[in-house]
């Protein structure tokens, strides 16, 4: 049987704490960061499972293994939860804490908790893609077992250029909802 206060729960689950949503334009652009961040990814966990992904050292194709493989394996995933947290900025466990988190659950969440580091994150992302991507698509330093490779490489990577300029938009968005009447 459902209680009372399960059923508010619920209600509040699913509504923002002041009853405005996040523009359409903005949860959209929420769920394209994750997608945005997954092709890198799933090109790192191949090389992580030990496939060369066509990246050739000294003549032979590349192979990682041990501790190597799972920090792979790991920015991966890390980058993905990070990429997922975005959706907290236009859904409501972004303004409220979910209740089943120990110590926080059900406390609302300031709005420059959000904001500063979503911002920070941004400007972050911006700087690391610049560098990263200085060479890019030359991919300087890597030799590949042909053009094919480079090319899986490149359209794999790409996608994380708008991670910065989503992220930043997104959290505009949030700023404007929370912060401005």
């Amino acid at each position: 049987m459902v209680t009372q206060t399960t059923k508010i729960d619920e209600a509040e689950d699913r509504t923002s704490r002041d009853g405005r949503a996040a523009p359409r334009w903005a949860v959209v652009a929420a769920h394209l960061v994750p997608l945005a961040t997954l092709p890198s990814g799933l090109w790192r966990v191949g090389l992580a499972l030990g496939f060369s992904m066509g990246l050739v050292i000294d003549g032979t194709p590349a192979h990682v293994e041990g501790g190597e493989a799972v920090s792979i394996a790991a920015l991966s995933i890390v980058c993905e939860l990070l990429a997922l947290l975005t959706l907290g900025l236009v859904r409501p466990w972004g303004e409220r804490v979910p209740r089943w988190i120990p110590l926080l659950g059900g406390r609302r969440v300031h709005p420059m908790a959000a904001v500063v580091p979503a911002a920070a994150g941004a400007v972050a992302l911006q700087a690391i893609w610049a560098y990263a991507f200085r060479g890019f698509p030359d991919v300087a330093g890597f030799d590949f077992a042909g053009g094919f490779w480079q090319l899986v490489l490149v359209v794999c990577y790409m996608p994380l250029l708008l991670w910065a300029p989503l992220l930043a938009v997104v959290t505009w968005a949030y700023y404007r909802r929370r912060c401005r009447g």
